[in-house]
């Protein structure tokens, strides 16, 4: 196994060098697709390097004031710039696409499509407007195939092997069931979910970071709100399929949930996407951490819920000498109150006040890794959920004060409670203490 050390996270911002679109694409084929004259596409990157494995984290958004099929060209040929930079070969794993409106999904998996070709990485188009009014902006992973072997496998899971760990990513799809309940929703989507997973030889015991887009997260049905009964749906299939099997992250017998993040989307539908582990390294484990200043959330009181979300604060992950953390979509909640009501900059500083906290050394101290932890520093990337496009500046200002020049995508989206402002999730990349 290569020896490496890990590096901390490497933050560029750069303007991609056209001369670099004349040869041919990530995925390796002649594309012989016309490119938009307008390739100065706004973007960060973080570079990630451990075990002789390089990643990168990107934030794309397209600055041209063209067509929104216009600019999905330039926000793809800006990507495919920076992955052309890199001194290594690098492919496209999974990538978020956050979408201004519902009419705009077609057009964008065209054009993804026609880019990509059998090379299509995981990719959700979720109906997010980004915040800085553009027609879309791209979250994406990229990895080295240098060392990682990388695999399409359809359209709705990618595998990546990599040092004796074979990673997949999985999506269900977006479900929409016309006129079943959020339960009924929730619950099909989650099965759907777990057949996709069987069918890429996994399941969810091996699952360490779950995502859920849910139309209408605060709608009412009857006097419930529909992420309530996602929960109740989520809890139900958990008791299913989690509560006698040992879990990745399991410790002394205790089911642990996977880091989530519930957002609200535009439209009815729900969307479900996941990332799952599997290996048998001995230098490899995993634990969910907690927040100090947070109730978790499995043992919310039913005021929130009839039956508690269920997933953790975050997942850790350490493979040799560095951890991984993926923080769980965080907003302004102290215990389990909502903090700060009214008040977005402070709901934006406690918000990552909660995430400083909860990477913190010696929070991992308290979960039994006295040699880990996280500053917010070591984050490689963010998405900031923001409620009302009106709030959008002042919660970047906040971000940018505590957490600099880092990658982020800020898109409008409804937070699971009617009194939440903004919600935050991110991935820490972090070395061991010797």
């Amino acid at each position: 196994m290569p020896s490496t050390p890990p590096q901390s996270p490497q933050r560029h911002s750069l303007v991609p060098d056209k001369r670099l679109l004349e040869g041919r694409n990530s995925g390796g084929r002649d594309d012989g697709i016309e490119l938009p004259p307008h390739l100065l596409g706004f973007q960060h990157h973080t570079v990630i390097g451990y075990e002789g494995l390089k990643r990168l984290a990107l934030m794309v958004t397209p600055e041209g004031d063209g067509s929104f099929r216009d600019q999905a060209w330039e926000a793809i040929s800006t990507l495919r710039a920076i992955l052309l930079q890199q001194d290594e070969p690098m492919t496209v794993t999974m990538q978020t696409v956050f979408i201004d409106e519902i009419a705009h999904v077609p057009i964008a998996r065209q054009v993804f499509e026609a880019y990509y070709g059998e090379n299509m990485p995981l990719t959700l188009f979720v109906v997010q407007p980004p915040c800085d009014g553009r027609g879309l902006a791209i979250e994406a992973w990229a990895i080295s195939t240098k060392t990682a072997d990388v695999c399409f496998v359809g359209s709705h899971v990618v595998t990546v092997a990599h040092n004796d760990m074979r990673w997949v990513y999985a999506s269900a799809g977006e479900l929409d069931l016309g006129h079943a309940t959020a339960y009924e929703q929730s619950a099909q989507a989650f099965e759907n979910l777990r057949s996709v997973l069987a069918g890429a030889g996994t399941s969810f015991k091996d699952v360490l970071r779950v995502w859920l887009y849910q139309g209408s997260i605060t709608g009412l049905e009857g006097s419930t709100e529909r992420y309530r009964e996602l929960n109740r749906a989520r809890t139900d299939f958990f008791a299913r399929h989690l509560d006698n099997a040992k879990t990745r992250a399991a410790h002394n017998g205790r089911v642990v949930y996977p880091a989530s993040t519930g957002i609200g989307t535009l439209g009815e539908g729900l969307m479900t996407t996941c990332m799952t582990l599997q290996t048998d390294r001995a230098d490899v484990d995993a634990i969910s951490l907690e927040n100090p200043l947070q109730t978790s959330a499995f043992s919310y009181p039913k005021v929130y819920s009839e039956k508690s979300p269920k997933f953790s604060r975050a997942m850790a992950l350490r493979a040799g000498d560095h951890v991984t953390t993926w923080v769980s979509g965080t907003a302004s909640i102290v215990d389990s109150e909502t903090v700060h009501i009214g008040d977005v900059r402070k709901q934006a500083e406690q918000t990552l006040t909660n995430i400083e906290k909860l990477i913190a050394a010696d929070n991992f101290a308290r979960s039994g890794w006295a040699d880990a932890g996280a500053t917010l520093a070591d984050l490689a990337k963010v998405r900031v959920y923001v409620k009302h496009a009106a709030d959008y500046a002042v919660c970047r200002e906040v971000c940018e004060e505590r957490l600099g020049r880092i990658p982020a995508i800020y898109a409008q989206a409804d937070v699971c409670r009617p009194d939440l402002l903004i919600e935050i999730e991110g991935v820490a990349f972090s070395p061991l203490r010797k």
